[in-house]
């Protein structure tokens, strides 16, 4: 074991928010979150690594409830358009329940900024690490919720242009994330998609292999 490990309790509990973080939906209704709480999460995330250490991350706090409700208009307009371009899975697709965004605690968008192209330090050939680092910080905000005992949901249906277009983001940001932030009455026991049929999870050995691409051996 490494001098530098964690205590055998506080790897567990790193371990134990990892397995237990769930994509929510349903949110406890009425209730907020503190203003100390809201922080820490926010710090959470922004302690995220980013490539060049360019912190690409925007967080849009969404304190309106009009414009809450613009959101969720965006949101429910794509949900159809998803459903039409599911085919044969449209009615399935249409029962789940895709996004909290009036109920949750607290409603965030984040976007990428504007002027990336500035940054070549580990993008010069991989320009898609500024996605891959604002997913870093959502990863972080999801963790820290798990570990405060609040629910959040990753929100991916909008239209990018038309949210950018609402939220005033200026040209060549781009918003990527609706997160849906609060309490819940219960945490999911599996992952909702599982726990509803739509897929199965491989398991991590379908997933890993040694030295090629997996199908080269076979």
């Amino acid at each position: 074991m490494s001098d530098h490990a964690f205590s055998a309790a506080e790897r567990a509990a790193v371990y134990r928010a990892i397995a237990e973080r769930r994509d929510m939906r349903h949110f406890a209704p009425n209730q907020s979150i503190g203003a100390e709480q809201l922080a820490r999460l926010l710090n959470a995330a922004h302690q995220a690594p980013s490539v060049g250490l360019m912190q690409p991350w925007r967080f849009i706090r969404i304190t309106d409830p009009s414009l809450r409700a613009r959101i969720a208009d965006l949101v429910e307009s794509e949900r159809q358009l998803t459903a039409e371009a599911l085919g044969p899975r449209k009615a399935e697709f249409l029962q789940l329940k895709v996004e909290g965004i009036r109920d949750c605690a607290e409603l965030l968008v984040v976007a990428l900024a504007d002027q990336r192209e500035q940054h070549i330090f580990g993008r010069r050939t991989l320009p898609q690490m500024d996605l891959a680092s604002a997913a870093c910080a959502i990863q972080n905000l999801w963790l820290a919720a798990r570990a405060e005992g609040l629910g959040l949901g990753w929100v991916s249906l909008f239209d990018p242009q038309a949210l950018g277009e609402l939220l005033n983001i200026p040209a060549g940001g781009e918003a990527i994330a609706i997160l849906c932030l609060g309490p819940v009455e219960a945490f999911y026991a599996k992952p909702m998609l599982v726990e509803q049929g739509w897929r199965e999870p491989q398991p991590l050995s379908a997933l890993l292999a040694e030295n090629h691409w997996p199908e080269a051996a076979e």
